[in-house]
């Protein structure tokens, strides 16, 4: 019999390529999503697709005691780091409320040998480089905030229940089927969608902020494949590529490779974590065969053909502004 696994955020890029694996691997799996930020034509053919949110909590039962799933892939968040600040009711309820219901469930069900979360870097805060796994967590913004919430409720929801889990701090992940119309995260996305536009690349600041920029195919393997580890549960780990860039040389790579000249526009500086990136030593110790460690360039040229494939993309504007005070002018003209 096969295993049965629930994906949420299965329609996003990250959670449809981690779905695809499982399906290839030949689990049962259901995907979870509704829609906000992700496309139905993402979700494997093979799962069984349910439109709706976790924090539908009737739904979220429903599932688990009709499914009875062996394992649960929680990849599902309004992932806008800079933006939470300003939605900080949105924020928690889909990034902690929603984790909650899910965990709720999984423990009820008595199922479940190991829930996977994919957290965030979000959860150090800024001036702990690198970010190793064993730095007590700061978190500057309400989305770290919440992350690191429920990573704390599944320590304790182990300790209580025994429900088994599995964290994943994965960072500026890009790559095929990412929303690139989504105008307030995803900096690789939003370059390309200026771009195809014909306009110019904004940046926040001077542009000497540093990131490392992670393709899908360093990150979705390893979290699908995660739970045929044992000794991996209940442990934490930082997931992603290990070079830094800055956000211009981000800039420069995604307009060399779509081959136009490099048009610039600086904003007024935003609040955010200045640099960041992580230390894998522990991911590799644990994962490492499956570690591709695809360089920046490389990577953006698959994302770009994508891109190019699916056209350029209209984004919705955010209809949940909770506070409008300090917002970026640049944010603001977007409501």
């Amino acid at each position: 019999m096969n295993k049965k696994a629930l994906v949420t955020g299965a329609a996003g890029f990250v959670g449809s390529h981690v779905l695809d694996h499982l399906i290839n691997a030949g689990y049962d799996a259901v995907a979870l999503d509704d829609l906000s930020g992700g496309f139905e034509d993402n979700v494997n053919e093979k799962a069984l697709f349910v439109k709706g949110s976790i924090n539908d909590e009737k739904l979220v039962n429903a599932l688990f005691e009709e499914h009875q799933f062996d394992f649960v892939f929680h990849l599902a968040a309004y992932a806008a780091e800079g933006l939470s600040h300003f939605i900080r009711r949105f924020n928690y309820n889909n990034n902690l409320i929603g984790s909650i219901n899910l965990i709720n469930a999984a423990i009820n069900a008595g199922t479940v040998k190991c829930f996977v979360f994919t957290s965030s870097i979000a959860v150090y805060g800024a001036n702990q480089l690198p970010m190793r796994e064993d730095t007590m967590p700061s978190p500057e913004d309400p989305y770290g905030i919440s992350k690191l919430a429920v990573e704390l409720d599944l320590k304790s929801a182990h300790e209580m229940f025994g429900l088994n889990y599995m964290i994943f701090r994965p960072h500026n992940v890009y790559g095929e089927r990412q929303n690139i119309g989504d105008p307030y995260r995803n900096v690789v996305g939003i370059f390309m969608n200026q771009i195809m536009q014909g306009k110019d690349l904004t940046i926040f600041g001077d542009g000497m902020q540093t990131r490392a920029f992670s393709h899908i195919d360093d990150v979705a393997p390893i979290i699908a494949a995660s739970v045929e580890k044992e000794e991996a549960y209940n442990e934490i780990f930082n997931i992603g590529a290990d070079k830094p860039y800055t956000v211009k040389e981000l800039a420069t790579i995604v307009c060399e490779e779509f081959d136009v000249p490099e048009a610039l526009k600086f904003l007024e500086a935003r609040n955010e974590v200045e640099h960041a990136y992580s230390s894998h030593e522990k991911v590799h110790s644990m994962f490492g065969s499956m570690i591709q460690n695809i360089e920046l360039r490389d990577g953006i040229r698959r994302m770009v053909a994508d891109a190019r494939a699916k056209g350029p993309r209209q984004g919705d504007k955010f209809g949940h502004i909770e506070i409008e005070k300090n917002m970026p002018p640049a944010w603001r003209k977007l409501m």
